[in-house]
């Protein structure tokens, strides 16, 4: 089977036939490298600075693009106070990570919410011209970017690491092929460039698509396959005020695991904030699974909300074991108990099995162990 994904998967019906696969993975392999690399793009668009706030909070953060840095874009604190400089030589033209570190730093020491990012100097035919959707997006709320500077904050952005792949997008397990940011095909190492993306979902994708179509046609011929895995239970099973309990129940429990990956497991770590971070999604997945399995949910049970529920928690776990077991800082992954790079650690990480303690519903696999002659 393809796997062409993100690492915390889309809403779809794939994802829903998948999840116990890829739970399976997690639990009898060692499957996922790298994990700590996660990528925050310094500059997404933030809605709380802007004169015309947003209708709804957005699904998806609107980033403005590197390019405007590039152009000669310059970023101050609320008090218009350049400090980059004071950062890196390189100043706005210093890497994503350094960047985003950068205000981070400054949001932490001056209680803001966001910093500015200014373009206004610039000729405005030329900004338009340069820009015409970041303009266009501002302007939609109240703000004119060859006047006024624009309102930014760091925003998680990319998976380097994932499920590891070989050069045919193969996994450890038989069958299983992934493309994406799914994948951890090392094109990326501890610190991603922008073009890697498009050569990884393009070339592995390419290469990973027919070894899994060979795959599937001998496994048709196997009957034995199609009895391993429990079939699933539409949630539609369920009397439509306890689905509707689970649902609001996901939506929340989605939004304070949310929170805690930013506070403890985002762009500058610690030990301590790590570990309670790993209890505190222990404890919330441990609450969200119990209320389930209250209102009638099965093991078995598929819906577009919990799957993804049981997949972002599973995500999670994997961040933060990944990043404990990372004691220097590298790339993305940068901690403060340990803020120096060391060659000798260069080796990747990778997830044992015996490294999870105990196994919750999240985790464990849900295909029936059969004995195939």
């Amino acid at each position: 089977m393809l796997i062409s994904v993100p690492l915390i998967f889309p809403y779809s019906v794939l994802q829903l036939l998948l999840v116990s696969k890829i739970l399976e993975l997690h639990t009898k392999t060692s499957l996922f490298r790298n994990d700590r690399f996660v990528q925050f793009h310094p500059t997404a668009l933030s809605d709380e600075g802007l004169p015309i706030k947003p209708a709804k909070i957005r699904d998806n953060a609107f980033l403005v693009t590197e390019a405007v840095r590039g152009d000669g874009g310059i970023l101050y604190n609320q008090s218009m106070e350049r400090f980059m400089p004071l950062y890196d030589d390189r100043a706005e033209l210093a890497p994503r990570d350094v960047v985003a570190r950068s205000i981070d730093d400054q949001l932490k020491k001056r209680g803001g919410k966001y910093v500015l990012l200014d373009i206004s100097h610039k000729p405005r035919e030329k900004i338009l011209a340069h820009f015409p959707n970041i303009a266009a997006e501002c302007l939609r709320h109240g703000l004119d970017i060859t006047q006024q500077p624009i309102p930014v904050v760091p925003a998680a952005h990319y998976m380097c690491g994932g499920v590891r792949a070989g050069l045919q997008g193969e996994t450890s397990v038989k069958g299983l092929y992934v493309a994406g940011e799914v994948a951890c095909t090392g094109l990326h190492g501890a610190n991603r460039l922008a073009s890697n993306s498009l050569l990884e979902a393009l070339v592995f994708a390419q290469r990973a698509v027919q070894p899994s179509i060979d795959h599937m046609v001998d496994a048709d011929a196997d009957p034995c396959l199609a009895e391993k895995w429990a079939r699933p239970v539409l949630s539609v099973s369920i009397k439509d005020s306890a689905l509707s309990d689970i649902i609001e129940k996901t939506k929340k429990t989605r939004m304070e695991l949310q929170s805690i990956m930013w506070e403890y497991v985002g762009i500058v770590r610690s030990t301590n904030r790590l570990k309670n971070a790993e209890w505190k999604i222990g404890d919330l997945e441990s609450e969200w699974e119990e209320f389930l399995f209250r209102r009638g949910w099965k093991p078995a049970t598929v819906g577009i909300e919990a799957c993804e529920m049981r997949n972002l928690f599973c995500c999670a776990k994997l961040v933060v074991k990944s990043a404990l077991a990372r004691r220097e800082s590298r790339g993305l992954h940068f901690t403060e108990d340990f803020p120096y790079l060391e060659e000798s650690k260069r080796k990747p990480t990778v997830i044992f099995p015996t490294a999870i303690q105990e196994l919750t519903w999240s985790s464990k696999p849900l295909q029936r162990q059969l004995q195939c002659k």
